[in-house]
């Protein structure tokens, strides 16, 4: 394989990734063709290109040969100035009731390449996995071109509304002179305008100056003006305070998720951020240690319990997010989570 640019990148690829539907093995050949060009076109070494056929091949060869309804998404990452390739494998069963067994070489091929879920662990530079018997199992897996940097103490997934090429959801997150933020936003509608709604507030979120969540949303809500609007919420993770601050308008979603499984909602107000506004209100809320905050679009449902799902907040961001938009998520709407935990 060469490193140079790879034309007819399926639309998305580069930006927020693409979900496929795994059911055949021809279209588990077709995801790996497309991680393989992403990994081109992102200029990764020959050798870790191959690393990365190998951990997709298994993962869409399992879920094939294994799963019901199994998805993969395959998208780019960028962190410490290098760019890397992220899968996020979903399904809903049969689940495994022996994780640690099941990583093990052979176990679960069954005519995949024969090496099993372990040459994933082995070949990724970073992997994470939660699998409940009878709700399914979720996977992350990323590789990069060097040493793998930090995990991410926020990560999120959006899922366009079915037959639409692009969400109109969108999620961010940065840390600004010790601002620990994290945005999620809802383009009103669907398609290619909701999505250029969604994209403007991620930009804008991005670059600018360090400022409490309710100052940075009247920024957005001032820079969106030119677009047909959006529900937006921001919120702020603050260690030292061990509190979370929160300001939203419109539908979006924000929720802690304790330890100890209790949860907290957090208010957004009515509004649509660059067009209408009574105000805008900053809340805080408690934060404790090893909490989880969870904030969703109005295309994932409510009814979903954490307690439901031993064990899955001690897991990643991205593992949570997985796992939220498959048994949450609605396909008549776009869906967007974000995920986010002090490290």
């Amino acid at each position: 394989m060469s490193g140079g640019a790879v034309a007819s990148l399926p639309e998305g690829l580069l930006d927020g990734g693409v979900w496929f539907r795994v059911e055949a093995a021809g279209t588990a050949a077709a995801v790996r063709r497309a991680a393989e060009r992403l990994a081109t076109e992102l200029a990764m070494p020959e050798l870790r290109i191959a690393d990365l056929s190998i951990v997709v091949a298994e993962a869409a060869g399992n879920l094939v040969k294994h799963a019901d309804e199994g998805t993969l998404l395959v998208r780019a990452v960028r962190a410490d100035g290098m760019a890397g390739v992220e899968i996020i494998v979903v399904d809903r069963g049969p689940g495994m009731a022996d994780v640690r067994r099941s990583v093990g070489d052979g176990h679960s091929t069954a005519g995949t390449l024969g090496i099993g879920l372990g040459a994933i662990v082995r070949q990724a530079s970073w992997s994470d996995l939660h699998s409940v018997p009878g709700r399914g199992t979720v996977l992350a897996a990323q590789v990069w071109p060097g040493p793998a940097p930090q995990p991410a103490w926020a990560a999120g997934l959006t899922r366009p509304l079915t037959g639409e090429p692009v969400s109109g959801d969108a999620y961010a997150f940065r840390d600004v002179d010790g601002r620990r933020q994290v945005m999620v936003c809802d383009g009103l509608g669907h398609g290619r305008l909701a999505h250029a709604a969604s994209q403007e507030a991620v930009r804008v979120f991005s670059n600018a100056p360090a400022q409490p969540p309710a100052a940075l949303l009247d920024t957005l809500h001032r820079a969106l003006g030119h677009t047909r609007g959006a529900a937006l919420a921001i919120a702020e993770l603050d260690p030292a305070r061990g509190q979370v601050r929160y300001a939203g308008l419109g539908n979006i979603s924000g929720t802690v998720l304790a330890p100890d499984g209790g949860r907290r909602g957090m208010v957004s107000l009515p509004g649509i951020a660059g067009h209408q506004r009574r105000q805008i209100r900053e809340y805080d809320y408690p934060l404790a240690p090893r909490a989880v905050v969870l904030m969703h679009s109005d295309g994932v449902v409510d009814r979903w319990n954490a307690n439901d799902y031993p064990d899955l907040l001690s897991h990643s961001p991205q593992v949570i997010a997985a796992t939220v938009l498959r048994d949450a998520g609605t396909r008549r709407d776009d869906a967007g989570v974000l995920v986010a935990r002090l490290p």
